[in-house]
């Protein structure tokens, strides 16, 4: 064998190059699958990370992706070895997948570092395991690359396209507003979700998938493919060629995913209405690398970056139609004036390769800067005495005429308390009362669930009102929208002023002014936070994950990571397993 003092060219020479014992025991179990005895002898080992499940609809197609990328692999000189992740279904895993967005970080951090591989394939594609697969490799730091399941086809119901997520939402409040039959919102069902992908509205997972693309992190049109098209197995077949180039380049995350890709990001998210949770996600992985990200960076940079893709929940067409109008690409070309074209992608070129011949062929669906869907797009991040470590919120989503608001608070101490009297005759709420609700922060739920978009009171409803602000220190859905302030920071169960204040309190937002204030004496507030302290709420956990958690958990705004797991431990194992 070549490289037999394990000394060769790649990590996995230490493991699989070694004429010696050590080295017997790592080749000769791996030769019980049917590898023959040359694809240890110098070839790059490339792993391919796969969150496929059953349990994870969106992520149930990335068995037949993966087998596409180990053609790519094999083609190229490299040996693939497909290993799994944890999978986090969004609409399956309680009481919320993001408790365990961290978890999947480390799985995928040590699964990576424990093995004897030179390059990653991520495939991940619902909400929490793109950023968590991704987390979990920065702090790696080896050639990685990433594929994303794909949207699923648009849904159809009574001849229109129906949004997943987004219509869910509006179905569910006309049914309560006496607007829609429930045999109607039953028959939706069935046509809502009609192939294998992610949501086809630009929730968290097209929001991730596209903000991949435009970081250089991806092949281009990664994000849009829908999740059927055999574009997509195409495409998965030419990232397992580029990621053997990437290993023998040695291009490693860390240099692909510089200040300038997140600056490139945040503008894209931006232009394509992205999601909120983008916010926590692109934190967290910013700290893992080392990269500077503040969250006033997703409000400046955003600031000069109109809405340009009418998409669902901000606008009206779905991911298959953004597909087919041009895709990330297009985008980027519009944006062009904006981006910075020399930051370097998973191919070796800059990204502006990647969109400099990128043609719009839909108009209604891409907009030039010059005819916008919105002039307000991007995140929004509000401070003052009732979130002095920042809240945010969607422009795009909101109704411009609650931008600015002032309103009395009807407030819900939990989500429990929310849903017993939400729909309650007797609540003392008008439409221009302010729903607050507590205790759905990292800490406080645990795990920061999407119910940030409290349904409106049915009484409300029925008098045809359609929006109201609403904060909480939840999240919310990419498929949702509304007027609502999210991530508030800090949150009730960490002591922050959310966490005492009163119904009938007024409340104050500014959102041009990036404002959110409780009109409250400073004295008054101090005073309630002093009674608060002496009485915190008992823990959530006694023991596992979720005591971990709730112990390590850092806030909102600095990405709800584990403060523990922040930075990077590198790829180096110096001893052995025998």
């Amino acid at each position: 064998m070549s490289q037999g003092n394990g000394s060769g060219r790649f990590r996995s020479s230490a493991s699989y190059g070694k004429l010696d014992r050590d080295g017997f025991i790592h080749r000769s179990w791996m030769k019980s699958q049917g590898l023959p005895d040359d694809v240890f002898d110098g070839r790059p080992v490339i792993g391919i990370c796969n969150t496929w499940s059953e349990i994870t609809p969106c992520n149930a197609g990335l068995r037949d992706i993966a087998e596409h990328v180990k053609r790519g692999v094999w083609e190229a000189g490299g040996l693939p070895l497909e290993f799994p992740a944890m999978s986090l279904g969004e609409t399956q895993m309680r009481p919320t997948a993001m408790l365990f967005r961290n978890l999947l970080a480390m799985d995928v951090e040590e699964s990576i570092r424990g093995n004897p591989i030179d390059g990653v394939v991520l495939l991940g594609g619902c909400d929490k395991t793109t950023p968590g697969q991704m987390m979990g490799a920065a702090s790696v730091d080896l050639p990685t690359i990433v594929i994303s399941s794909g949207p699923m086809l648009n849904g159809k119901f009574r001849g229109k396209d129906i949004g997943s997520g987004t219509d869910v939402w509006k179905f569910s409040e006309a049914v309560r507003a006496g607007e829609m039959t429930l045999p109607d919102f039953m028959s939706a069902e069935s046509g809502m979700s009609r192939s294998p992908g992610t949501c086809m509205t630009m929730g968290t997972a097209s929001t991730m998938a596209s903000i991949v693309e435009a970081m250089g992190m991806s092949l281009p049109y990664n994000a849009t493919i829908p999740a059927v098209d055999a574009r997509r197995a195409a495409m998965s077949h030419e990232t397992g060629r580029a990621i053997v180039r990437m290993v023998h380049d040695g291009r490693t995350m860390s240099q692909v995913c510089t200040r300038a890709a997140f600056e490139n990001a945040l503008r894209v998210h931006a232009a394509i209405g992205g999601s909120t949770n983008a916010v926590i996600h692109l934190l967290a992985l910013a700290g893992r690398l080392g990269v500077e990200l503040s969250l006033e960076d997703f409000d400046h940079l955003s600031r000069d970056v109109p809405l340009l893709v009418d998409l669902q929940p901000s606008g009206r067409f779905l991911m298959e139609d953004l597909h087919y109008a041009g895709g990330v690409p297009a985008v980027m070309k519009q944006l062009q004036p904006l981006l910075d074209p020399t930051a370097l992608t998973v191919t070796g070129a800059p990204i502006g390769a990647q969109y400099e011949k990128a043609e719009v062929y839909n108009g209604e669906v891409i907009r030039g800067v010059e005819n916008p869907v919105k002039p307000d797009s991007g995140i929004w991040v509000l401070r003052g005495n009732l979130a002095p470590g920042g809240a945010v919120m969607k422009p795009s989503a909101a109704s411009p005429e609650l931008l600015t608001h002032r309103g009395k608070a009807v407030v819900f101490e939990t989500i429990e308390d929310f849903k017993a009297r939400i729909d309650d005759p007797a609540l003392d709420v008008d439409a221009s009362s302010i729903l607050v609700l507590k205790g759905c922060g990292p800490k406080g739920y645990p795990g920061m669930p999407e119910v940030g978009n409290m349904p409106l009171p049915t009484k409300l409803l029925e008098q045809g009102v359609k929006d109201m602000v609403r904060i909480s220190d939840a999240r919310m859905s990419g498929t949702a929208f509304g007027t609502v302030i999210l991530h508030v920071s800090p949150e009730a169960e960490a002591g922050g002023p959310l966490a005492v204040v009163r119904t009938g309190d007024e409340i104050q937002l500014d959102g041009p002014a990036r404002s959110l204030n409780l009109l409250i004496s400073d004295e008054d507030m101090a005073a309630r936070l002093v009674v608060w302290r002496a009485n915190p709420p008992p823990p959530k956990a006694t023991r596992g994950y979720a005591k971990l958690y709730i112990d390590h958990v850092l806030g909102a705004d600095k990405g709800a990571d584990l403060d523990f797991l922040v930075g990077s431990s590198g790829s180096v194992v110096t001893r052995e397993s025998h």
